[in-house]
């Protein structure tokens, strides 16, 4: 589990104020514009735990919103208001004229972390907006997420060691956790 969502509603996608939106009873609202976002990274068939591979591996695609990029790019480190988005999507073998290798299917599932220091203990949350949810369900404290990120993140609670780009600014900036 990785990542953090949000809706702009019309607003500049660099407006993080108006990014972070919830429902009354506490829910993510889904955004309609993070495939505008900044793509960080795609993964094939990734998993945390060992095991014989999957024969039909998923897709991980991760975007982060705008200014927490842009934020990331000077400083090495995640402001708060900070939206990574996980879209799983199935991968497709011989599809139109591949033959060869895979390509991505539909939508599976997403997830999100988000960095809202006001308004989660240890600053940092996960919701799951299932496969077409518009609004996503927080994850409870207990999950296993939450220990996994806190002991593997590269920088922060993230997994920064997956986004090429960004490993190499942390590295610069000298901000990867010390267990990494």
């Amino acid at each position: 589990m990785i990542l953090g969502i949000a809706a702009t509603n019309g607003q500049p996608a660099g407006n993080t104020s108006a990014e972070l939106r919830y429902t009354p009873d506490h829910r993510m609202l889904r955004p309609a514009n993070y495939r505008e976002w900044i793509w960080l990274s795609s993964g094939l068939g990734m998993s945390y735990t060992p095991g014989p591979a999957d024969q039909n591996p998923g897709f991980d695609n991760v975007f982060v919103n705008p200014s927490a990029y842009r934020s990331f790019v000077a400083t090495g480190k995640w402001p708060d208001k900070t939206v990574l988005v996980l879209e799983t999507r199935s991968s497709l073998s011989k599809s139109s004229i591949n033959q060869n290798g895979r390509v991505q299917g539909e939508v599976t599932g997403m997830e999100v972390h988000v960095k809202d220091e006001r308004r989660f203990p240890g600053g940092w949350a996960f919701f799951g907006f299932g496969r077409s949810g518009q609004s996503g369900s927080l994850f409870p404290a207990s999950a296993a997420c939450y220990t996994c990120h806190q002991q593997h993140g590269a920088v922060d609670t993230t997994f920064v060691q997956f986004y090429p780009t960004l490993l190499e600014i942390a590295k610069q900036k000298s901000t990867l956790q010390e267990h990494y």
